[in-house]
C-alpha cells in the first residue's frame, strides 16, 4: 500500500510503500509520547526505506534519543518548522522506515485488534483503552510489526 503523508505545515511531504499499513502498534515510552505527542502515545507503521521519496528535505531535522544513558541508533524525523513528528529510520534495520501513523495523510485500514507497549514508561495522566482482544505489555511486545500482520493476514 503506497502511504502518503506530511506535516501539518506542509512543509515536508513524503509516500512510502508498506506491507504493514495497520496501525496497531500503541506504544507509550516517554520518547514517543514526548516527541510524537498524540494522547500519550505513538503508533508507528512499516516501510520499504527504498521507496521513502520526500518533498521539502531542507526542513527535516532529525532527533536520536538518549536511553539509559546512551544515544540511540534510531533517527526521529520531524519538520524544523512545525515540529511533527514523520518518521523513525534506524541504520541497524536499514532496509525499514517508521513512519509514525499521525503523519499520514492516506486513510488507513483499521485494525481488528490493538497492542499496547511500554506501558511500564506510560506517565500517570494517560489512560490506556485497551479492549478485551488487544494485548499489553510493561516494555515490548512479543512480535514484530511484521509478525503481528502475518499472523492476522493482514500484508498488503
Amino acid at each position: 500500500m503506497l502511504l502518503e503523508g506530511s506535516c501539518h505545515c506542509q512543509a515536508v511531504t513524503f509516500s512510502v510503500k508498506s506491507s504493514h499499513p495497520f496501525p496497531f502498534n500503541r506504544c507509550y515510552c516517554s520518547v514517543c509520547r514526548k516527541t510524537a505527542g498524540g494522547g500519550g502515545y505513538a503508533i508507528n507503521l512499516s516501510g520499504d526505506s527504498n521507496t521513502l521519496r520526500i518533498s521539502g528535505k531542507e526542513h527535516i531535522a532529525i532527533y536520536q534519543a538518549v536511553i539509559d544513558g546512551e544515544q540511540s541508533t534510531g533517527e526521529r524525523h520531524f519538520c524544523q518548522r512545525c515540529a511533527s513528528a514523520l518518521w523513525v529510520y534506524d541504520p541497524e534495520w536499514p532496509e525499514l522506515v517508521h513512519p509514525f501513523a499521525s503523519a499520514i495523510d492516506t486513510p488507513l485500514p483499521s485494525p481488528p485488534k490493538l497492542t499496547h507497549m511500554m506501558l511500564g514508561s506510560k506517565a500517570e495522566w494517560v489512560e490506556v483503552n485497551a479492549q478485551i482482544q488487544d494485548k499489553c505489555f510493561y516494555a515490548y511486545p512479543d512480535e514484530s510489526l511484521a509478525e503481528w500482520h502475518q499472523r492476522l493476514g493482514l500484508e498488503r
